[in-house]
Order: structure tokens, then C-alpha cells, then sequence
């Protein structure tokens, strides 16, 4: 019989301080309008990229769990950008919030964008964010009318075989979620015995659960916001399923408070994949190291919590 791993299979730390076309395999929701509307309050405040240097860095004390995907280990000397003489450009797409999505001016913004932006800062070299249909932005990138794509692109063997990707920066949670009025323990393979648990049907979730979890009752459901309107009904004791959408479900209006994440993340990649990082062309391998190494300063100088803790008031992790 298997054994449940247990949760944060990587280190997932709190620091102290389209639906257009397919989206090759990412959990995906269509967020509402309330959504949207949130994130882009929160961006009303925020200060401009030209004006980062010009003020003071800010603490920050978060309240949700920021993960880190970075090996101190791995720190070596400083890479800069190559330069080409003209600015970087970074393709995105606009309609996956809170990843990338279209701000107030109807420019690209978003956690990934913002990033993108971030790094860009670091390697001190001037970049462009051009907004393009998902399903389309490998094919720019491969037609060089892009340098870097920056968005929810799974990392696989395939996209490797075309292209250079960072280091992951993001990647996708299985996470468990309960009702927050019945007490019920944080799952692991003995307190989910007899315990009804939300699935969707032929999902990786669902393959876990039964591999890791065997005397759990799962529930199949078609597509989870039917698995989520089950738990919030208290009709299933749990959803196991993509800890971002869930997050955005329980931090929503349409959960009326009504749950909660439970428990740790996981993040197997045999399961749940290696997550997205930069993506650039094979030939442009100076440009792809020097991304990773401003990844790795933009964790260290504490932006990428900055950043993390303005789109996701409900950590996934």
C-alpha cells in the first residue's frame, strides 16, 4: 500500500519581515468580475517600474505563506544581459489573472508580468511587454517577434526540446480544501479514511488521491467549480484539486467565507508538473542565464514577496 507523502515537497517557506484557446494542461478558471476588480484596485496603489529607484524600499511583514523555489547553494557570480542595442521584448497574454492579465490602462500586469518587469530592473536593461493570444506566443517567440515569453506555460520535456526556460518561479499546488465550520482534521492517509473527497474526474488530482490517499471516498465532478459548490453545500467533506483555483475560490465572494485551504501543498512533478519559468529561444542561452541569476536577486532583495503578497491575498501554498 502506498504511504501519503507528506505536504511542501519542495521548501515553501513564509519569510519573516482566455480562456483563449488551450492552456496545455494549466488548472484554469475564467476569473469573475470581482476577481479581476480586486487585483486591479490593489494595482491603483502600486508605484510605477520608473519610479522603483526614486523611493524607499518598503518592509514587508506577509501574512500567507511565499514559496521559494531558489537554492542558495546555486549563487554565483553576477550574469548580466547581453546587449543587443535595442530592448528586450516579453511576450504575455492578457487574460489569466492573477498571473497576467490587462491592468486599468489596459496594459499587461499581473504576478508574472510584474516579475518580468522586476528582472528587467535587475539586469538594468529596458524591456517591452506585448500582450498576444496564448495559443500563439511559443509561435512568436520560435518567429523571433518576441524575446522571452513570460506566462503560465507548463514546463515540459516537449517545450524543452524547442526552447531554454529559467528555473521555475511558480508552480502548481495540489492543495486540499474544507468547510471551515466543521473541524475537520488536516488530511493525511489516516484521518481521510471513510472521508468523502471532491475530485475531478481523470485529473491528476484524482490519480493522487487514490494512489496516496487509498481509504479516502473520492467524488467525481465534471469541473471543479461543481466539486466547490458541493463542499460549500457540505455535501463532500473536502475538494483536492488545484491549490490556485482554490485559492481563489475560498478568498472569493461566491464562497461567502464558507472554507478553507487545509493541510500543505503538493508538488510532485510526476503528478503536478515542473511549473513555468522564462522562456526563450535555444540560440539566446546568454539571455536565458542571465534571467535566471536576476530571478534568483529579485527573491533575495524581497520584490518577488512584494510582488507575491499584491496578487495572491490567498496564498496557494
Amino acid at each position: 500500500m502506498s504511504q501519503s507523502p507528506p505536504p511542501r515537497s519542495e521548501r515553501s517557506t513564509t519569510p519573516s519581515p482566455s480562456s483563449r484557446g488551450d492552456r496545455t494542461g494549466i488548472p484554469f478558471r475564467v476569473a469573475t468580475a470581482a476577481l479581476a476588480a480586486a487585483l486591479l484596485g490593489a494595482l491603483l496603489g502600486a508605484t510605477p517600474v520608473g519610479a522603483a529607484a526614486a523611493t524607499e524600499p518598503r518592509a514587508v511583514t506577509p501574512a500567507v505563506t511565499v514559496p521559494d523555489f531558489w537554492n542558495p547553494r546555486s549563487r554565483g557570480e553576477r550574469i548580466e544581459a547581453p546587449q543587443t542595442g535595442r530592448a528586450v521584448r516579453f511576450l504575455t497574454d492578457d487574460e489569466f489573472p492573477p498571473l497576467h492579465f490587462a491592468g486599468p490602462d489596459g496594459n499587461p500586469t499581473g504576478f508574472v508580468v510584474e516579475l518580468a518587469r522586476a528582472v528587467c530592473e535587475k539586469l538594468t536593461i529596458p524591456c517591452t511587454v506585448q500582450a498576444r493570444r496564448f495559443d500563439t506566443l511559443l509561435d512568436a517567440l520560435d518567429g523571433k517577434q518576441g524575446d522571452v515569453v513570460a506566462a503560465a506555460i507548463p514546463l515540459t520535456a516537449s517545450l524543452r526540446s524547442k526552447f531554454l526556460a529559467t528555473r521555475p518561479y511558480f508552480r502548481w499546488p495540489a492543495r486540499f480544501a474544507a468547510r471551515a465550520d466543521k473541524g475537520l482534521p488536516v488530511p493525511s492517509a489516516a484521518a481521510l479514511a471513510d472521508r468523502s473527497v471532491g475530485v475531478i474526474a481523470g485529473s491528476a488530482h484524482a490519480a493522487y488521491l487514490k494512489a496516496f490517499f487509498p481509504k479516502a471516498v473520492p467524488r467525481d465532478f465534471t469541473d471543479l467549480a461543481a466539486a466547490e459548490g458541493a463542499l460549500k453545500r457540505g455535501e463532500i467533506d473536502y475538494v483536492f484539486a488545484d491549490g490556485l483555483n482554490l485559492a481563489l475560490f475560498v478568498g472569493g465572494q461566491d464562497a461567502e467565507n464558507c472554507c478553507a485551504l487545509t493541510g500543505g501543498d503538493y508538488l510532485e512533478n510526476r503528478y503536478f508538473g515542473e511549473g513555468i519559468g522564462l522562456i526563450t529561444r535555444q540560440e539566446d542561452a546568454a539571455l536565458s542565464r542571465a534571467l535566471d541569476d536576476a530571478l534568483q536577486r529579485v527573491w533575495d532583495d524581497g520584490k518577488y514577496t512584494e510582488l507575491y503578497l499584491r496578487f495572491f491575498p490567498v496564498s496557494p501554498f
